[in-house]
């Protein structure tokens, strides 16, 4: 009996230690949003809007519900500076629509998160992390980069992020946006989609798509969304232009 005590006992010590099991999902996927010096407050919002009104469309919950687990795992990130990137909306399931009303929801309210000029690089690998310290298994993991330019001020290069980022098996997406009230001030021109195409996107299926304007971003946002829950097409396509 004695024996038997001490067993049942280690067992239970043993369970007790053991880590959670982590979430199983399809996709984890970072959206990490262009905030940096370019960016001021309207702007901030609208790309909110644009993610938030995306996520709880009928055909991105069609895609969700489609996919392996019929669930992802999203966290909305804003970067700008080296040292300034700041999780807007935590790590969240998607499961269907009410917990993507929720993530929508939770978009709209906190205040700006990053400052600075771009560090590309930088954001880039606080993507990268934020993948590897979460709770959640996803079985493709993605970071979504969003930006008006592909300058780099600070931070490490954007080439040596990037490569640590693919050899950790994850895959980066870009969406460029040459313009979202058409001010003028957008830094790419007419390049931006080559220049994300060249520098920073990398992985199985890796693509751009591009926001011309105000009338396209939210349709931009609400494609790739799609394009990256429905999986690589197993190659390395042109830039997709939503206009």
């Amino acid at each position: 009996m004695r024996h038997f005590l001490s067993g049942w006992l280690a067992a239970a010590a043993l369970a007790v230690a053991a880590p959670a099991a982590a979430q199983e999902v399809d996709l984890e996927l970072v959206l990490l949003a262009d905030a940096s010096g370019s960016i001021d407050r309207d702007e901030i919002l609208f790309q909110r809007r644009g993610y938030a009104q995306a996520i709880v469309d009928p055909a991105v919950l069609r895609a969700i519900a489609e996919t392996a687990y019929g669930s992802i795992a999203v966290t909305y990130v804003e970067w700008a500076a080296a040292d300034s990137q700041g999780v807007v909306v935590p790590w969240t399931v998607i499961a269907g629509a009410e917990s993507a009303a929720r993530f929508a929801e939770a978009l709209m309210e906190p205040p700006r998160m990053a400052y600075g000029r771009n560090a590309i690089g930088s954001a880039l690998l606080a993507g990268k992390r934020l993948i590897e310290e979460n709770d959640i298994d996803g079985w493709r993991k993605v970071i979504d980069f969003s930006g008006d330019s592909a300058n780099n001020y600070s931070g490490p290069p954007i080439s040596a992020a990037r490569e640590e980022v693919l050899a950790a098996g994850m895959t980066i997406n870009a969406l460029a946006i040459r313009c979202r009230f058409c001010s003028g001030r957008a830094g790419g021109g007419a390049d931006l989609e080559r220049l994300y195409e060249d520098r920073i996107i990398g992985g199985p299926g890796a693509f751009v798509v591009t926001a011309d304007g105000m009338d396209s971003f939210a349709d931009a946002v609400r494609r790739k969304l799609i394009l990256e829950i429905s999986g690589p097409s197993g190659r390395h396509g042109p830039a997709i232009a939503a206009r």
